[in-house]
């Protein structure tokens, strides 16, 4: 039987079609060809991030004036400063400084000297477990030590209103006139203006007060109604500084008002969660930095930063305000001077780093007004009644006020807020 012949060849198509085993290294050239491409389009993006991330930084450092003055004269005066506390606990002093110039003058002429309109003694705990925020009223009267003024020439030590040692020989004079006050060895300083107050009220989309009544005062810039509201830059910068138009017109009550106001921009820049998040947290550091001078342990952006990230992870109940006790100078009572023991106490408990407690209830005025609830104990309602300002609880009035504490190892508690306290007088 004959085989059936086989079907010739195509030799051509043999020829054009190439074997498998020919086409294989094709297909790991194209995938490498591609992850070159995005290898470098990674290395692009990096470098851009990398570079605006570097722009940005030394933008905001750039922003930074840094007061190698005041080092230099609290350097001349180290043996007559307290010594380092035995802790990492930290005393910062922030001075609100009421400079016309540098773009301030539409509050005012510019005389070309500046004012301590705030100060406030920050202590950090050294496990940065709480913070105490001190104000200092600028009617105080005080020892002033002999200062070295800017042009070179002296200022006499005199018994004088605290905010004259700013005025007359800036921030060095003042530092060193809160710590022949208090003991407390100041450890930074930093000043703002009043365009970075307003600025940074700006950056955050405004703060949140209450008023228990209208305000109209045209010296201040604001026309508000009563109840809860939100304050923008300008309106909050006339809100801190207005006396006169609110409340009893003291200098004590101006000083709540800026407790309660710092509580709450406080309270906000936690729970927004700013400092986690880059959009809003640039706008806060571009407005903070821009107007703010600092000494060499604070003037760069990781300094800031670190500071501000200790005080966000200080719960807020744990931020307290409060005035330094104070009651009217016995020769003009429009003066002030230290109320004793309370002050002394005060600034042992800040000097040993021991705990500081405040309590207070809100009148119709919208200011606070001191418990007098005994000391280590709490009432039902947290408060019983009212003793003179900043006395610590519990502590006797009349003839034996100035008598040491029959229960010195007990938490002191004064007359302040806390950040957690709802602006317009609830606790939560």
């Amino acid at each position: 039987m004959t085989t059936p012949a086989e079907p010739p060849q195509d030799d051509s198509a043999s020829e054009a079609a190439p074997a498998p085993d020919e086409q294989a290294p094709e297909r790991p050239r194209r995938r490498l060809r591609w992850l070159r491409v995005l290898a470098l389009c990674t290395a692009v993006l990096v470098l851009v991030l990398a570079g605006g991330t570097w722009y940005v930084y030394q933008k905001l450092n750039g922003n930074i004036t840094t007061d190698t003055a005041t080092e230099t004269e609290l350097k001349a005066h180290e043996a007559d400063r307290p010594t380092e506390g035995p802790t990492s606990a930290e005393n910062i002093l922030l001075i609100g400084s009421d400079n016309r110039g540098s773009g301030n003058e539409e509050y005012g002429p510019d005389s070309g000297t500046q004012r301590s309109d705030t100060t406030i003694l920050l202590h950090l705990a050294a496990d940065r477990g709480s913070a105490t925020a001190v104000s200092i009223p600028r009617d105080l009267m005080a020892h002033v030590p002999s200062c070295r003024r800017s042009d070179g020439s002296t200022a006499p030590a005199r018994f004088e209103q605290f905010n004259w040692a700013f005025e007359q020989a800036g921030p060095a004079c003042t530092i060193r006139t809160v710590e022949n006050m208090t003991g407390v060895r100041i450890d930074h300083h930093l000043i703002v203006d009043f365009k970075g107050f307003k600025n940074m009220v700006n950056a955050v989309d405004g703060v949140e007060v209450c008023l228990a009544r209208p305000v109209h005062d045209t010296k201040a810039h604001l026309d508000l109604p009563a109840g809860r509201q939100k304050l923008d830059g300008e309106q909050a910068l006339g809100f801190v500084r207005a006396r006169y138009s609110i409340g009893d017109g003291s200098d004590t009550g101006r000083m709540d008002r800026q407790q309660d106001f710092l509580a709450s921009l406080l309270k906000k820049v936690h729970s927004n969660g700013v400092l986690l998040n880059p959009l809003k947290l640039y706008p806060l550091l571009n407005a903070a930095t821009s107007s703010l001078t600092a000494d060499p342990g604070l003037d760069s952006l990781n300094e800031l930063y670190g500071l501000a990230h200790s005080l966000q992870r200080i719960p807020t109940g744990a931020v307290r305000f409060l005035t330094l006790p104070q009651e009217p100078y016995t020769a003009d009572h429009n003066r002030d001077q230290l109320l004793q023991p309370a002050a002394d106490e005060l600034f042992a408990a800040l000097r040993d780093d021991r705990p500081v407690t405040v309590s207070a209830q809100v009148t119709p005025e919208g200011t606070t007004t001191p418990s007098a609830t005994p000391t280590g104990t709490t009432s039902s309602t947290g408060t019983t009644g009212a003793t003179p300002s900043g006395t610590p609880t519990g502590a006797p009035s009349g003839p034996a006020a100035n008598s040491p504490s029959d229960t010195p190892s007990a938490t002191p508690t004064y007359r302040g807020t806390t950040a957690n306290r709802d602006i317009c007088g609830k606790d939560r």
